[in-house]
């Protein structure tokens, strides 16, 4: 035996890998798509139009109580990223560890930084038009990205709520699901609108703009992914649209008129 056949990855059976897919979909976003329809089918049914309906994204579940607020804020987030876990595991166990296999890594590189930070720029700016003009027209709920109170630690669990929303969706809907369906001997675009479809799946709560919108910020991930070879610089733009998008609320919270109120 040479060293590269010792290094090779030893893949389970295609079936064993199918099944492991829909366990960790189940466990994780796919579970999250389905409870964003049930969501979506009461807000579409519901007497009210979706533009005079609000979402909260990041909210205090013990209001008046900091430190009990701050431990369930904790405990959400650690347990949100036990997918993660999960699929880093199963990879390793199977000779694909991610930073190699998939470009995940601990530290962004200076490049993660530099394309994370273009890419943000230019989605997020777009996203944030398309989200108010699904609302004008009535096809999109308020989007509030937190109510948490006057907290001493908002500010940065909205920064860890956006790095742990990122590193959630693109190690899994992005790295590791395109990863696999190119296993299975997927064409990339049907891999690339799979991976997209998903993606807006688990944002239909917001209505019907939150679904299109992702939709498309899956397939230019997908595509940029392709291309670089790594999670981490999408990774990156996530998180930094996200970063702006909580952190932007609550700073921004009365004082523009054009950030819609709930």
């Amino acid at each position: 035996m040479t060293t590269e056949d010792a290094a090779a990855p030893t893949l389970a059976p295609r079936h064993v890998l199918t099944r492991e897919v829909w366990l960790v979909f189940a466990l994780s976003l796919g579970a999250a798509g389905v409870s964003a329809f049930i969501s979506f089918v009461g807000s579409a049914t519901a007497h009210k139009a979706l533009s005079h309906q609000a979402t909260a994204l990041v909210t205090d579940v013990s209001p008046g109580r900091p430190w009990l607020g701050l431990s369930w804020q904790v405990f959400y987030l650690a347990q949100a990223l036990v997918p993660v876990a999960l699929v880093a595991h199963l990879m390793g166990c199977g000779g694909e560890p991610m930073r190699s296999t998939l470009g995940v890594d601990w530290v962004p590189r200076r490049s993660d930084l530099l394309r994370g930070a273009g890419v943000a720029a230019v989605i997020g700016g777009s996203g944030l038009g398309l989200y108010l003009a699904a609302r004008g027209v009535g096809a999109n709920l308020t989007v509030v990205p937190s109510t948490l109170g006057n907290v001493w630690w908002r500010i940065p669990v909205l920064v860890l709520s956006a790095i742990q929303n990122a590193v959630l969706e693109e190690v899994i809907v992005l790295g590791y699901l395109l990863h696999r369906l190119g296993q299975f001997g997927w064409p990339d675009w049907r891999a690339d609108v799979t991976s997209g479809a998903v993606r807006g799946s688990y944002h239909l709560y917001q209505g019907l703009g939150g679904l299109a919108g992702n939709m498309v910020m899956g397939l230019i991930f997908s595509r940029l992914y392709r291309r670089w070879g790594r999670v981490m610089p999408l990774l990156v733009a996530h998180a930094l649209i996200d970063i702006v998008a909580f952190v932007g609320s609550v700073e921004l919270a009365g004082k523009v008129s054009w950030l819609p109120k709930p």
